[in-house]
């Protein structure tokens, strides 16, 4: 055993001075170009600094952006520029959005798991994609349909969580709601009944585990810079991606699969009511363009929107109700401040923590800073929700009374609660996540009462694309009496 310690001290080690000396290197190539110069953001390290911080990543650059709204790290080619300034946010999201994009470094990092699907790609693609999902979401059929899903899973939920209460045994909310939001995306945006939630779905559950293993792995790949050296060896964090996307390809192609025989049997019927149906039939009329690699990509990214936003949502929602009992016996009580309480949750933990596009040309930032073709600028929604500057001395508190007004719900500019995108890209489904986090959460505190089995430990977020909990949120259930 010793000796795979020193092996594991001298490893760590040696990565450690080679991290160091390259971060010397990307600091002397700036050196006498732009480092110094006061109209380019403050220097605060190298991309590379951020291993050091990476368990508590947002936190880090909260402390940053407390002292620097706007602030830089050094890359190998290009600096990545990170805001809380809400008048940089509109002018990157909105004011010149066709001079940001995606741009090859983002695609390059999440083509493995999210191909050519809305949040990786740009222009022609993005916009056909967008104009599908758009005209999806707007209908009537697809309102209703959802919220029916959305009522039977949530009285599924409740009945399990009452079995846990009736038995005195302790629960992991996060894990019963993500395959409880599972099941609502894979019914909705599918068709199919993927059972998550009652354990009888074994190739379920692997899918979910695999997904959300991918989706640590890929974000991993920001500050690991020998991440192609060691998909192109199959090595380490990349040879665990390579299973993991495997077993999500397989799924979804035989979902796809599946699908598309089950929909050639029902060709005079109306009842299409899910998205992938609509998709199917839309790649009858361009199969060239929307073949089945693409549709795999179209799925992906609308589960990890229906699924993930809307579960690790919920689950700092219900961590910040054991928080503030007093809160949560009056949400029970007066359902309408629910709305409230969900967006005062996603100010402080947004589902997306942070998010960016990439320059396409050189350009000045509202703040007076400038930005080189090629640079990241990357806004900071986690840090947003604690920053003094926009939302007062009490940011850090959870106060979901700030959000209404003579008990009426008052929204914010986009700009400013940035938890669900803004500017033409804005998130499409952020009504259809409302509708499903007010369903699930009423049903929830009818029939319950929750409260954590350990009121001393802070509960933290595992650093990846969404917020999740790192360890899940254990939880004691208590039944309400009537």
């Amino acid at each position: 055993m010793g000796i795979f310690l020193i092996i594991f001290a001298f490893t760590g080690f040696s990565l450690l001075c080679l991290l160091s000396t390259f971060s010397l290197l990307i600091l002397k190539i700036y050196c006498g170009k732009s480092i110094k110069d006061p109209s380019y953001p403050p220097v605060n390290g190298t991309v590379f600094h951020q291993l050091l911080y990476f368990n508590r990543l947002y936190d880090y650059q909260t402390e940053v952006a407390k002292k620097q709204p706007t602030f830089r790290l050094l890359g190998p080619a290009q600096s990545e520029i990170y805001t809380t300034d809400i008048r940089n946010i509109e002018h990157v999201l909105k004011t010149k959005f066709d001079k940001y994009s995606k741009g090859e470094y983002n695609q390059d990092i999440l083509e493995d798991l999210f191909g050519q699907g809305i949040f990786a790609v740009d222009g022609d693609k993005w916009r056909q994609q967008r104009k599908l999902a758009s005209f999806e979401f707007s209908t009537r059929v697809l309102r209703d349909f959802s919220c029916a899903v959305f009522r039977t899973n949530a009285a599924k939920l409740v009945k399990v969580v009452s079995g846990f209460a009736v038995a005195g045994r302790v629960l992991d909310m996060q894990d019963m709601l993500m395959r409880c939001t599972l099941d609502s995306i894979f019914k909705v945006g599918f068709g199919v009944d993927l059972n998550c939630l009652d354990g009888s779905s074994g190739e379920g559950t692997e899918f979910m585990k695999a997904f959300d293993e991918s989706n640590a792995l890929v974000y991993w790949r920001y500050v690991d810079p020998f991440w192609k050296l060691k998909r192109i060896s199959n090595i380490g964090s990349e040879a665990s991606l390579k299973k993991n996307i495997k077993v999500i390809d397989d799924f979804v192609h035989n979902l796809i699969s599946t699908k598309r025989n089950l929909l050639a049997m029902q060709q005079d019927s109306n009842e299409k009511e899910d998205i992938l149906s609509r998709f199917l039939l839309a790649s009858e009329k361009d199969p060239d363009k929307m073949d089945d690699q693409y549709l795999r990509d179209i799925i992906l990214n609308f589960m990890i929107a229906g699924k993930d936003t809307s579960a690790s949502t919920l689950s700092w929602f219900f961590y910040l109700l054991c928080k503030n009992p007093l809160i949560q016996e009056k949400i029970e009580q007066e359902v309408r401040d629910v709305t409230g309480a969900l967006t005062e949750t996603l100010r402080l933990y947004p589902a997306v923590p942070s998010d960016g596009r990439c320059a396409e040309s050189d350009d000045i930032l509202p703040d007076g800073y400038r930005v080189k073709k090629g640079d990241g600028v990357y806004y900071m929604a986690y840090a947003m929700g604690r920053m003094p500057s926009i939302w007062g001395e009490n940011a850090e508190e959870f106060r979901p009374e700030r959000w209404l007004e003579n008990g009426i719900f008052q929204p914010e500019s986009p700009f400013k609660f940035i938890a669900f995108h803004a500017g033409p890209r804005i998130c499409l489904g952020k009504d259809f996540a409302y509708r499903q986090m007010k369903i699930v959460s009423a049903a929830l505190l009818r029939f319950l009462r929750f409260k954590l089995t350990d009121d001393t430990r802070d509960v933290t977020y595992r650093t990846m694309f969404t917020l999740h909990m790192d360890g899940g949120l254990h939880v004691c259930a208590i039944s309400r009496k009537f």
